[in-house]
């Protein structure tokens, strides 16, 4: 019997863009497999979620009508992400849509030389983001009917500005872009599976990635040189809604013939 309801894997699923994007799946009928690590990287200098707000996700996918299955997983570790996008196929059946979200910064940490801060950020938004395809691409195969994989990179993804000779924003950097490497390598792979792969590349996002005491910090202390001021409209940031809106539009029919795309959601910060 072909399977019917759509079943989406969200990484990153505890707030911010990750909660944004299950809700609103949810609201589409989708059902969700939230996934995220719900503790903090030691050399990660701002709080990351916790296990109360992957509840609070669940809790707003099941107000808007969804289901969910939710998972703490480290998308850095293989096994345990997969065991998790195990048991939300065993509850959902196969998956067609793959957000690979979960991701982390280290803007304001000036050490050239930070071997860890570098491998944990490359190793959670690069790393993480193919540990996610490798999770999910089996499942998406089996299903048959196609899908879409949509993976959130950044605008550092696509452009140098912010670089400060730190280890952190040249691993930010480094990561993002890689992620559009893993998408256009994955579009091939997996096209004859009628599989979609993109990317989208956001300018700061308002999310608490960006709204916490060391980030305040940051910006006070220098207010026009942060790696998010060179927005060409004039908002300092976009909220996660609008990244959302990209990715309903990338997982819908109406995206049925995009893929290899690196969509930007970026008000301008592109714009040479």
């Amino acid at each position: 019997m072909t399977q019917t309801n759509r079943v989406a894997v969200i990484t990153g699923a505890a707030r911010g863009q990750g909660r944004s994007h299950a809700v609103a799946l949810a609201s589409a009928g989708v059902d969700i497999v939230a996934v995220d690590r719900c503790a903090d990287i030691e050399s990660i200098p701002y709080p990351l979620a916790t296990a109360a707000d992957l509840q609070e996700t669940a809790d707003q996918v099941r107000a808007a009508g969804g289901r969910i299955e939710t998972v703490i997983a480290d998308v850095r570790n293989l096994a345990d992400l997969q065991a998790g996008v195990d048991s939300g196929i065993e509850r959902f059946g196969d998956v067609d849509i793959v957000v690979a979200n979960a991701g982390v910064v280290g803007i304001g940490l000036p050490d050239a030389t930070d071997d860890q801060v570098y491998r944990d950020i490359v190793d959670t938004n690069l790393l993480g983001v193919w540990h996610t395809i490798a999770a999910t691409a089996p499942s998406m195969i089996r299903r048959g009917t196609g899908g879409s994989m949509v993976l959130i990179s950044s605008m550092q993804g696509l452009v140098g500005r912010g670089g400060d000779g730190s280890a952190a924003t040249f691993a930010y950097a480094a990561s993002k872009h890689g992620i559009v490497g893993l998408m256009r390598s994955a579009a091939n792979a997996y096209a004859q599976q009628n599989i979609r792969v993109n990317s989208i590349h956001p300018t700061g996002v308002a999310t608490p990635m960006i709204f916490n005491d060391h980030m305040a910090r940051v910006f006070e202390a220098n207010p026009e040189g942060s790696a998010m001021s060179g927005n060409l409209l004039p908002v300092p940031f976009v909220e996660p809604s609008d990244v959302t809106a990209a990715v309903l539009f990338l997982v819908s029919d109406g995206a049925r013939y995009i893929t290899g795309t690196t969509l930007p959601v970026d008000a301008g910060f592109a714009v040479m």
